[in-house]
């Protein structure tokens, strides 16, 4: 697995980089194998250490965020997490993981989730700007809104993030 460790506004050492290297290799190889890639992202915030973990294999990204006092532990909160997600998403995810990472560890450990779907909703798309889709948004009391981009023309979405702000989604159509 190829790992990138950068940090905002600290300094990362190279003995976290090699701890990072040996915690996500024994943990996530049996999933990803070397054709990952793994990026950390460590920033402090308030006194505590915030790591964004992304892996990148076969066209799918799994992510996980930890906020923690040190960023050790940060960082087996982040790698738990990601295991989670593969373990809950087990029959959906085994066609593009490694053909290995079903075999030993999860064999009858998860029940199989039923995915329900409760409702569909339909609605027009009117061109509008972003800010307007974000009143639009709180106005609702929703934490996502899709539209239509006025300035661009294209389907977007905003979202209200977990620090209080404001993302928005915009695919690329390359």
């Amino acid at each position: 697995m190829k790992i990138t460790v950068n940090g905002k506004k600290m300094q990362i050492s190279q003995a976290f980089t090699e701890h990072a290297q040996k915690r996500l290799d024994a943990k996530l190889d049996k999933f990803f194998g070397n054709e990952a890639d793994a990026k950390l992202m460590l920033t402090e915030q308030k006194g505590k250490v915030v790591l964004e973990l992304t892996v990148r294999y076969d066209q799918m990204l799994y992510r996980a965020e930890q906020t923690a006092a040190d960023k050790n532990d940060a960082l087996d909160a982040a790698i738990d997490k990601i295991i989670r997600q593969i373990r809950r998403n087990k029959t959906r995810l085994e066609k593009r993981l490694k053909d290995s990472a079903f075999k030993q560890e999860f064999e009858d450990t998860v029940e199989e989730a039923d995915i329900a779907l409760i409702r569909t909703k339909r609605f027009h798309l009117r061109p509008m700007s972003t800010e307007e889709a974000i009143l639009q948004m709180d106005m609702l009391g929703h934490n996502f809104f899709l539209f239509r981009n006025a300035a661009t023309g294209g389907i977007n979405v905003v979202y209200r993030r977990e620090d209080e702000g404001y993302a928005l989604l915009e695919p690329d159509e390359n």
